[in-house]
């Protein structure tokens, strides 16, 4: 069965809308003119004063769908051209006399007083021109409609392409992010392995195998920007053994993980920044070491992952590209629904990382979001109590 084309099917929607219309404002016509005859004496049935008002208004929605067609294609707009205007002046025109013309084929005139219709003549023809005013202030109505129309569709097609603009350009920035991240954490992770080349030889080897499988696990997840926890935390334990081949027994780590968190997807290598500035403000920079805690937990229908370690000295300055990096990403995943904070007292460091923890499936090996609770935001004083 051949499939009718989608203009064919506009045309009908058009004129059926139209048709609806006109009408309904028939029926009301014809009961206004069912009181005004009933007020003079005269006894016009309603069907009968609908059958004639309802030709008219059948006229008119007949025109209408080609008025609209013609204001699409030639609207009036800045700069307002005067042939245009020139245009639709004539075109009322034309519609007075090709409405009177269809009124006057479908239906022959009605005559009120003597209650019956007359046969159809040229006499006839031209005196249903006689409310020309009527007919012009029809057109002027349509006119006016189909400009509003347009006006309207206009402005929501400029929206639509406003927000795809603005979403294509959050998701390009975001891509940038993560194009950021990954020789950033790659700049910084062979630093370590260059200090060892000299000294140890073997470590340095072994942290290059570690390397490569961080890499292969970065590479299978560049096109997604949100992964289960879960996938995160496995990241991070390779990333966390390769520090602990560079720092030997100098890195404690502890992990709090509750299972209904796992399975809650966050952005890739959000974690990644937040464990970096952990080692490098309290284990690099000391030389007894130190140690670093990993939490998650449920707060409130929101996601709380905490990074607490401890802070023996001074660490190394850097330009904070990393927590830079980090913040962007959550701004332009989550608008204002994520937040990262701060805290540091008593030789305790705490990020604290809150998202919106949404209810995740598996497939194929990613996190897909299916619904989302209200994130919420929970007091540093009950992070650095959990930590």
């Amino acid at each position: 069965m051949q499939r009718v084309p989608q203009r064919i099917i506009n045309v009908a929607w058009a004129y059926l809308w139209s048709i609806l219309i006109w009408m309904s404002l028939a029926s009301l016509a014809a009961g206004e003119d069912k009181v005004r005859q009933w007020e003079r004496g005269l006894h016009t049935s309603y069907w009968t004063a609908l059958l004639v008002n309802g030709v008219w208004a059948l006229s008119a929605a007949l025109l209408t769908p080609p008025a609209f067609a013609i204001v699409h294609r030639y609207p009036i707009k800045k700069p307002i051209r005067f042939t245009r205007i020139i245009g639709y002046v004539l075109g009322s025109v034309i519609y007075a006399v090709t409405c009177a013309g269809l009124r006057w084929i479908l239906l022959p005139p009605w005559n009120s007083l003597a209650q019956q219709f007359e046969h159809r003549s040229l006499h006839g023809l031209v005196a249903s021109l006689y409310i020309f005013a009527e007919l012009i202030w029809d057109y002027v109505i349509i006119i006016a409609g189909a400009h509003a129309y347009e006006y309207f569709k206009r402005a929501s097609e400029q929206e639509l392409e406003r927000a795809q603009l603005q979403q294509a350009l959050a998701t390009s920035e975001l891509q940038a992010l993560k194009i950021q991240l990954h020789p950033h954490f790659l700049f910084n992770t062979l630093q370590g392995i260059s200090a060892l080349i000299e000294t140890d030889k073997a470590r340095a080897k072994a942290m290059v195998l570690k390397v490569s499988s961080l890499l292969r696990a970065v590479l299978q997840y560049s096109n997604a920007d949100l992964i289960t926890l879960d996938e995160e935390l496995k990241f991070m334990e390779d990333y966390l053994s390769l520090q602990e081949i560079r720092f030997e027994n100098r890195l404690e780590l502890s992990w709090e993980i509750h299972d209904d968190t796992r399975q809650l997807p966050v952005p890739q290598l959000i974690m990644q920044p937040l464990v970096e500035n952990a080692i490098l403000h309290g284990v690099a920079c000391c030389r007894s070491g130190g140690w670093i805690r990993i939490t998650s937990r449920r707060v409130e229908g929101a996601l709380q992952i905490q990074i607490c370690n401890s802070v023996g000295g001074r660490g190394r300055g850097g330009i904070g590209l990393g927590l830079q990096n980090t913040k962007a990403r959550l701004r332009h995943l989550y608008a204002d629904e994520a937040d990262l904070s701060f805290d540091f007292g008593n030789g305790v460091a705490i990020a604290t990382l809150t998202l919106p923890a949404f209810v995740s499936r598996q497939k194929g090996g990613r996190g897909v979001p299916v619904s989302n609770a209200d994130a919420a935001h929970v007091g540093s004083q009950d992070a650095r109590a959990n930590c």
